[in-house]
């Protein structure tokens, strides 16, 4: 995975230690079927997206990944979600582990064909509800095709579980 400046020189000061980051995913649907990348290094399939910058709004580093990454020029149409917890922490190759929080947008394309850039992204394919299903992906991936599929109107978020303890509530 290509690090920006940012989270090497934050890697440079804290190693391989758990790092918090604030990520965006792309999902672009094209006649109901929804765009899905496979990664380089892992042959898993993902969405497109990736962290956001220092002082980049979320809308726009998902116009800037889905051009980095596909080629296509897209406008952000709705907010799907914001997803984050254990399914969202990555253990890297190289013993770097992240924790991901991803706001998630359905996108729309303006112009441009797709093309996989070859750094992160070897292939890309537009799938249908059971064709996701079937293809080999992390949990967290799993989780927001899941509601991009689901998309209601009322973007997702995991229910809180979390509550202070009785003691502490008097």
């Amino acid at each position: 995975m290509p690090s920006s400046p940012y989270v090497l020189a934050l890697r440079n000061k804290i190693g391989h230690e758990l790092l918090m980051l604030q990520s965006v995913s792309v999902m672009l649907f094209d006649e109901g079927r929804l765009m899905l990348a496979q990664h380089r290094d892992t042959g898993l399939w993902v969405t497109i997206g990736g962290a956001i910058e220092p002082d980049e709004t979320p809308a726009d580093a998902v116009v800037r990944e889905c051009w980095e990454e596909t080629g296509l020029l897209v406008e952000p149409v709705q907010l799907l979600g914001v997803f984050g917890g254990p399914e969202f922490r990555i253990h890297y190759p190289n013993g770097d582990v992240a924790s991901y929080t991803v706001t998630v947008f359905e996108v729309r394309r303006i112009e441009g064909k797709p093309r996989p850039d070859g750094v992160e992204v070897v292939a890309l394919r537009f799938v249908s509800r059971d064709e996701a299903a079937a293809l080999p992906m992390s949990v967290g991936t799993r989780l927001m095709v899941a509601a991009a599929f689901e998309r209601r109107g009322n973007p997702y978020f995991a229910p809180a579980t979390w509550q202070p303890s009785r003691s502490d509530r008097s």
